[in-house]
């Protein structure tokens, strides 16, 4: 802490501020403290302090909030407040109400959505966005392609030098680049008159990475559009807007829209102080408003209508006019409290203490080393590590290798956070470009990945030896470097760096020495840990069988988990959703190839041969099927049959969501099972359980070493 101080101590902590981090942690933030929680997604949500959540819990329990679509006392006092907090989002992007309006929905999503579903696409609009953009932005395309628009992504380059004096503005020279322009429309266009409005879309900063957009691309775009696009097919058009996806970049540095003046900003509140969800807001330019084409009318945004002819005059407000139903007014009321918040704090100095803590684990990332030499982390999107370095923000990006070179993949670094009391986020954040960027995935590499199976969110971390995504942790204004119960730093290093190996009184650089048999056994002292038995569960969530001895083969033991029950919908069921799986008993006899199979709540005992005969006909097949699933519809109570794992060269396992899916490594195998081939417990372990379970308030403790229970 003290060597941190002294490099970070200007920086760290709100020196400056009403209260100082310690304090904030110990006063609002109890909670993480009391739980020994170390909480590192605030890219993904920001955690709502306490004493935030007290005043707004007072305003609700001490004040009347009516639907403002109203003219009572109560609605129109309510109608107040929501302008009010329209003030308050407009005062925190530094924007003039003459300028912009604060049009309230239900997300940063919603706000997205809004600007591509009303923008006033023509055959001949271009929609440019970055590569490292959000999903919820790349959505936008989709209106622009239906309309016969033009789409294509963009990578933006930044030297500090202006080659040949191109731009007559102060500030770095940024080069944009084009990719490969999208079309629907197949005809060859015809030169565009320029009078088409054209959208260029790019984030404050960019939620994979933590890398922050230079914002001179707003004027750059908008009035020297010539020279930004040089080389490219858009270049000579004309009428540009810009919007600007805010809802990461926000939290630390909020863009300033009178010295950055884009057309629409998209925000996103929870990711500002963590309460409320579903509420976001689109900033827009009073005079871009005017330009968006909206074709649907409710209740909130109608002046008048007639039900049984064409006839509706609508709203001539810009948030009247945009925001349908009515508003969200108790999450509305509740956010000047956010504000008030983050006020005190200012957003400056929350940039600089969540800074010095992204930019302090970056360097010890990057310092760390295996026994052999070898890096251990690979950083994306963090060339400078200087704090004075605006260009980027509190995200660290990575992923891990082993001494050999491959890849630890992402999920394994997840799972073991987690069981540490670490809460990341892995994968690829809902952001294909960047990923693709940074991972060095082409086209043919994503597209392989797709046919194998790989979809957002599921477990394939790894695939023909490259990550599918990475790990991110990243800060928030709360955030500290005192841990309650484990560093983050150090579980990375205590869990995947690989130190010397000490072979007698020397070392072995590396984690797997190859040395002889004999000398192995001669030099090297291994800990006296045993086995002390062996389950099969064949079937997943169904109770198993202890042995003392069982084949082993590429999937682990012979048989394990090599069946699963699937209900009629589709869905896994497991003991979580059905308990009466627990009664089912399983049993194999190798020797005679069957699987048996009993429970109380069936007469008679179910026998399933193990090798199936290839000479059976198909009547007979779908009999064996149906005598199958009856027993199984029986012994649990539902409707629902029996699945074999497919030994063919899909090789499926569960995804995190219970769904069939790809394994992680395609040249294992690990059936049905959740993890990994074996799943060990300690009887330490087992101990430990059974002393928690005795001290609890259960009426009646019982010992787990009676008990027959499936890991999965």
């Amino acid at each position: 802490m003290e060597a941190f101080l002294k490099e970070f101590g200007d920086y760290y902590g709100y020196p400056d501020g009403p209260n100082h981090i310690n304090q904030i942690r110990h006063s609002q933030f109890k909670r993480l403290e009391d739980q020994g929680v170390v909480y590192l997604d605030h890219a993904g949500s920001t955690l709502y302090s306490e004493l935030q959540m007290a005043d707004i819990f007072k305003d609700l329990t001490s004040s009347v909030f009516g639907n403002p679509h109203s003219q009572s006392d109560i609605s129109s006092a309510t109608s107040d407040i929501i302008a009010d907090a329209r003030h308050q989002v407009l005062e925190y992007f530094n924007a003039s109400p003459e300028d912009y309006s604060c049009i309230f929905t239900s997300g940063a999503t919603a706000a997205l959505k809004l600007v591509g579903e009303t923008f006033p696409w023509t055959q001949d609009s271009y929609f440019l966005y970055t590569m490292e953009n959000h999903n919820s932005v790349l959505g936008i395309r989709e209106y622009a392609l239906a309309q016969g628009a033009s789409a294509c992504a963009v990578d933006i380059e930044e030297a500090a030098d202006q080659p040949g004096g191109h731009l007559t503005n102060s500030g770095p020279f940024i080069k944009v680049t084009h990719r490969d322009v999208l079309m629907r429309n197949t005809l060859q266009k015809e030169e565009s008159r320029g009078d088409a409005y054209n959208l260029f879309a790019f984030p404050s900063e960019c939620n994979f990475s933590g890398l922050r957009f230079n914002l001179d691309l707003v004027n750059l775009i908008k009035e020297n559009t010539e020279t930004t696009l040089q080389g490219s097919p858009f270049s000579k058009s004309k009428r540009w807007m810009v919007l600007i996806d805010a809802a990461k970049g926000c939290a630390t540095l909020p863009p300033d829209l009178s010295e950055y003046p884009a057309d629409f900003v998209a925000v996103s509140f929870y990711k500002l102080f963590g309460y409320p969800t579903g509420l976001g807001a689109l900033l827009v330019r009073n005079d871009s408003a005017k330009l968006l084409k909206k074709t649907y009318f409710s209740g909130g945004t109608v002046a008048a209508s007639i039900a049984d002819i064409d006839f509706v005059k609508r709203r001539e407000r810009v948030e009247e006019s945009f925001e349908d139903g009515s508003a969200s007014f108790l999450s509305i009321a509740a956010i000047r409290h956010g504000f008030k918040l983050l006020k005190s704090l200012t957003p400056s100095a929350i940039w600089m203490h969540t800074t010095s803590l992204s930019v302090y684990v970056k360097k010890k990332l990057q310092a760390l080393r295996h026994g052999n030499g070898a890096g251990v982390c690979i950083l994306y999107g963090s060339e400078n590590l200087k704090l004075s370095s605006h260009k980027s923000g509190p995200t660290v990006t990575f992923n891990l290798k082993r001494p050999d070179g491959s890849w630890f993949g992402y999920l394994e670094v997840e799972k073991l956070a987690s069981l540490s009391g670490i809460q990341l986020r892995t994968g690829c954040f809902c952001n294909p470009g960047a990923c693709a960027k940074y991972l060095d995935l082409s086209h043919s590499d994503l597209l392989s990945n797709v046919e194998a199976g790989h979809i957002c969110w599921d477990d394939n971390d790894v695939i023909n030896g490259k990550p599918t995504g990475a790990v991110r942790v990243s800060f928030g204004y709360m955030s500290t470097l005192k841990r309650p119960r484990y560093k983050f730093v150090d579980f990375i290093i205590s869990s995947f760096v690989s130190p010397p190996k000490k072979i007698g009184n020397g070392n072995v650089s590396g984690r797997f020495p190859q040395l002889p048999s004999e000398e192995l056994e001669s030099e090297v002292s291994f800990p006296s840990h045993y086995l002390e038995s062996i389950t099969i569960y064949p079937i997943k969530s169904c109770a198993g069988f202890s042995v003392m001895r069982w084949p082993l083969c590429r999937t682990g033991l012979l048989h394990d988990r090599e069946w699963m029950v699937q209900g009629l919908t589709g869905d896994i069921l497991t003991q979580k959703k059905v308990p009466e799986m627990s009664l089912i008993r399983t049993f194999i006899d190798l020797e005679e190839g069957l699987l048996s199979v009993e429970s109380s709540r069936c007469k008679d005992k179910l026998h399933i041969k193990i090798k199936s005969d290839s000479h059976a006909n198909i009547l007979d097949n779908l009999n064996e099927e149906t005598r199958i699933n009856s027993w199984f519809t029986n012994a649990i109570g539902r409707q629902c049959k029996l699945l074999r794992y497919s030994s063919s060269t899909s090789k499926h396992c569960l995804n995190r969501n219970k769904s069939p899916g790809l394994c992680r490594d395609l040249e294992s195998n690990i059936n049905f099972a959740n993890e990994a081939q074996f799943l060990l417990i300690s009887e330490e372990s087992v101990a430990d359980l059974n002393r928690r379970l005795e001290a609890s308030t259960f009426p009646s403790p019982f010992n787990l070493t009676s008990c027959s229970f499936s890991l999965d």
